[in-house]
């Protein structure tokens, strides 16, 4: 079943008069499946999936080598070759397999449903990662003029969910990447596109990768960042008296001494640095032994 997001998208292109997707997985009547190569194929460019599970693909794989393509894919020509609108998957999988023949339909598309086709089949699975899908987000919006307002309404979120989905983008590279290989939460990366620091984002991001802290132990790390440290107090400046005794005291025991003096009364302590330096204390100290 499609999700309510995938809806508001799907209603979104019927709105722009760009064909329902549905009819895209349809074989239609009179349509011939053709054998094509491999090699002229390339993916969709407006797809938003750039990262898909190296299991389940080896699955795939596994089970085109032993039964074929079941499905054929669905493309559109273009000068270069084919262009896959529906059927990545499958053709990553036959890569793996490494088939040279896969079944496919020739369509011809606009770029509009190229774009819908990819967002929409993507987006109803509700498995596309956080920065896929604010990159999808912004693709939308682009082509069709659309404020983050309008698109929110349009596809049933609150202005807040977009506006954070869109802050991700604003991420360094490095953290984005992060997101999309699942190193990093979706919750941790919102958190730190709310840091305009971008140093303290990406040593938070490598404490993040690093020590697998949870979402509230990143809030606990950035709230302590930002409190004022409260300055230290200066040492009171030491006795005079004390000061000068220990330094005369040092030059005639040739070592550490130290003199702790509270309201007059106090200790001296002297440091040795071995047995041998220690009889050497104790004679300057002239107690015999």
């Amino acid at each position: 079943m499609a999700s309510r997001l995938g809806r508001g998208l799907e209603a979104l292109f019927q709105e722009n008069d760009i064909e329902s997707v549905e009819s895209i997985d349809k074989i239609k009547e009179g349509e011939v499946v053709s054998e094509l190569s491999i090699s002229e194929l390339r993916p969709n460019p407006y797809q938003p999936r750039k990262h898909f599970d190296a299991e389940k693909l080896e699955e795939l794989a596994m089970s085109i080598k032993e039964h074929g393509v079941l499905q054929p894919i669905i493309v559109k020509k273009d000068i270069k070759g084919y262009i896959i609108i529906a059927g990545e998957r499958r053709f990553r999988a036959s890569q793996l397999a490494e088939v040279e023949i896969i079944p496919a339909i020739v369509r011809d598309y606009s770029d509009d449903l190229m774009m819908q086709h990819a967002l929409i089949e993507n987006l109803q699975r509700e498995d596309l990662n956080a920065i896929e899908e604010a990159k999808s987000y912004r693709l939308i919006m682009q082509k069709m003029n659309l404020t983050q307002e309008k698109f929110s309404e349009k596809i049933g979120k609150s202005r807040a969910y977009v506006a954070n989905m869109m802050r991700l983008l604003n991420l360094p590279e490095f953290v984005m990447d992060a997101v999309e290989t699942k190193e990093i939460s979706p919750g941790h990366a919102k958190i730190l596109a709310g840091i305009k620091d971008e140093e303290l984002v990406l040593k938070l991001a490598m404490t993040i990768k690093e020590k697998q802290i949870s979402v509230r132990e990143l809030e606990a790390m950035i709230k302590e960042s930002e409190t004022p440290k409260t300055p230290k107090k200066k040492a009171a400046s030491p006795n005079t008296y004390i000061q000068s005794l220990e330094d005369h005291l040092k030059t005639h025991f040739g070592t550490k001494v130290n003199v702790k003096d509270k309201n007059g009364k106090g200790q001296i302590v002297i440091n040795y640095l071995s047995n041998e330096d220690l009889n050497r204390v104790i004679e300057v100290l002239g107690i015999d032994l």
